[in-house]
Formats: C-alpha cells, structure tokens, sequence
C-alpha cells in the first residue's frame, strides 16, 4: 500500500503540471485581460463583478500605482482592445507591473517555480496576497461543503436501502417521483424561491439573507454563536442538498439490489438468520463500498459546482464567489492560485478515495495494480 500511495502521489506532479498548463494557454488566449480591465475603468466602460457582502473590496482599486498617470493622447495605436488614445508608456508600466513584458513561457516557468514554495503572489485588484485570500474564503466553503455532503448521505443511504429492501412498491415509487423532481430543480432556482418565502422576499422573514454570522457574533456567547450560525446556513445548506439526493439514493438502493440478489444472500437465508441480520451483517459492507468510498469525490464536487451561485445569491464570501469575481476581472493571480488549490485539493481527496475502497473492504489490494 505504501508504494501504491508513493505512485500516486508522483502521479500528481504531472497531472497538476497539464492541468495548470492547458489552464494558463486557455486564459492567455482568452480577450479581455488585466489591462484592458484597467483601460476600460479608466474610460468608464468597466464592468466588474463585486462581491455583495462586506468587506470586499474587488474592483475598488484596480492597479493604483498606474491609475495617477493616465494621460490619454489621441490617436495611439495599441493591440490592447480599447485602449486607442491611451498614453503608450502607461501601457508599458501597466505591462511591466503585470509582468507581460516578458515571454509566454518566461511568466509560465515564473508561475510554477513560485507555486513550488507556495507563493502564489499577490493579486492584481486587491491590496492582498493570493494566499491570505484563499485562507480567508477557504471556511465559508469548506463549511457548505462538509454540511451538504454530510446532511446528503444521512438522508440518501437510509432511503436508498429502504428504497432497496421495498423495491417496486408504492413507496419506492413515490419517493423515486419526489428525489427526481428535487434533482430537476436546479439549486439557484430553489434558492431562489427559499428566499422568496422564508427570507422577507414576499412571506415570511424567518431567516436572514446573507452571510453566516451576524454581526454580533464576536460578543455572543457559545452556544447563541451555535444557533446563530445554524440560523444563518439553513437555506443555503436547504438550497444545496436538495437536488443531491436523487445520484445517491439510486446508487444506494442499486448497489443494495445487486447484493441482495446473489448467492451468498440466499445461503445466508436459508440458514434462518434474521432479514436485519443478513441486510446489515452481509449486504451492508458489500454494497456501501462505492457509496462510502464516492465521499471524498461527492465533497470535491460540491465545492467545485454547487457553492458557486449559492454563495452569490445568499452573499457568502467564499471561495467559489472569489473564483467568480477573479475570472470576470481576470485576476490571474487569484484565478492561477484558486485553480492550484482545486487541483491539488481534488488529486489528494481522489487518493483518499481509494484509501476508504480498502478501509471499507481489505480484500481489495492496491499494491498489485498499476497506477
């Protein structure tokens, strides 16, 4: 196993090198970079995505070092879109405060050598470093993460295996209506109408609309922080969950069946013991290998596409609300850094994976196979 986990481990080296390169050449082509995000707040014509809550600052102060020095001369020529009458050596600082006076492969080979010794620099529009801004939206999303794959698997295993034993009766039929038309439901949308109804949209005001604390949470005590924390993640939690359950009940309940139905169940049958006994002494280990072992991935997933437009639309300050921002004001910086720890973070939970497979069934050997 040890030598399994090393081949892994080294495996991730050029799996996040290719990531980070296809990434880097695909951003670099795409129109609309830094400097024409600066031109274009010079001119008036910017359009920036900022954070509804507070204390973001995204936007607010857009290369200041170069701002001052605007002095538009008629006539000039550029290869940056829109930048026609900008004074030429403002471009040239503005190229060489971004480091883009120097060669694709130059700032590439720049980039990896930092991340190497995890200095993902400082970001382009904000007076932090990319780091310190990670760390900072890093427990807003781990928090929806861990709280909707944890709330998804308590509900979907239990109706999964009811679902299993109950097969082709009323209830298998009506709940399979209900966690279908949940899953068809897309989670903004269902957000969406949370607020409506339960957030001062229209009916009730039961909870509040953004963030996760109140703003006097420092001077509560413990266990009214606990309640007001609970208080503020019930519709986003609500939100993200609810079309969660329809991958994971099915699994559940197919894996349960396809157990159910081999020999070894019917031998066990026969031998008189308990349906209790066989379900959970027999099936049970068997069938949840693929369910227990997919949590890491189910975490990795939540984090990569269900936080988004949730932490927008309930203004979380997370770090899918910081991606979003960073790619519609082409913050590389932040973009590159946020891209590596996503990576790097899913590799990891990947090898994790595995790690449960054999944790849940020992039979299962690694060490034979090849990576």
């Amino acid at each position: 196993m040890l030598a399994y986990i090393l081949r892994r481990l080294l495996l991730m080296i050029p799996t996040l090198f290719g990531i980070m390169v296809l990434n880097f050449l695909i951003v670099q082509a795409a129109p609309g970079g830094p400097i024409e995000q600066i031109v274009a707040k010079l001119q008036g014509n910017a359009v920036e995505a900022t954070a509804r809550v507070s204390g973001s600052s995204s936007g607010d102060s857009l290369a200041p070092q170069a701002l001052h020095e605007n002095n538009a001369s008629g006539g000039t020529a550029s290869r940056y879109r829109g930048a026609q009458g900008v004074d030429p050596e403002l471009i040239k600082e503005l190229e060489h405060q971004f480091g883009f006076d120097q060669p694709l492969h130059v700032r590439f080979f720049k980039m990896i050598g930092d991340y190497l010794t995890f200095d993902f620099g400082k970001s382009y529009f904000r007076d932090e470093r990319v780091v310190e801004l990670v760390i900072s939206k890093m427990p807003v999303s781990i928090s929806l993460g861990l709280w909707t794959t944890f709330i998804v698997y308590l509900v979907s295993i239990p109706l999964g295996i009811r679902k299993a034993v109950k097969d082709g009766s009323p209830f298998d039929m009506w709940s399979s209506a209900a966690i279908i038309a949940g899953y068809a439901i897309p989670s903004f949308l269902f957000a969406v109408l949370l607020i409506v109804v339960f957030a001062g949209g229209r009916y009730f005001e039961w909870f509040p609309l953004r963030g996760l604390t109140s703003d006097t949470w420092v001077d509560m005590a413990w266990p009214e922080r606990i309640v007001d924390y609970l208080w503020h993640i019930a519709l986003p939690i609500t939100a993200m969950v609810i079309g969660g359950f329809a991958s994971l009940t099915m699994l559940t309940k197919n894996s349960f069946l396809d157990e159910i139905n081999k020999q070894y169940v019917l031998t066990a049958r026969a031998k008189g013991l308990s349906e209790n006994r066989v379900l959970y002494g027999h099936v049970f280990r068997n069938a949840m290998l693929l369910v227990i072992a997919g949590f890491p991935s189910a975490f990795i997933g939540v984090l990569f596409t269900g936080a988004l437009l949730i932490e927008v639309i309930f203004s979380l300050d997370g770090m899918g609300l910081l991606g979003f921002e960073a790619a519609i004001n082409r913050d590389y910086p932040v973009m590159f850094g946020t891209l590596y720890f996503f990576t790097l973070l899913g590799l990891v939970m990947n090898l994790i994976g595995d790690l449960i497979y054999v944790t849940v069934d020992p039979r299962i050997d690694f060490e034979s196979r090849e990576v």
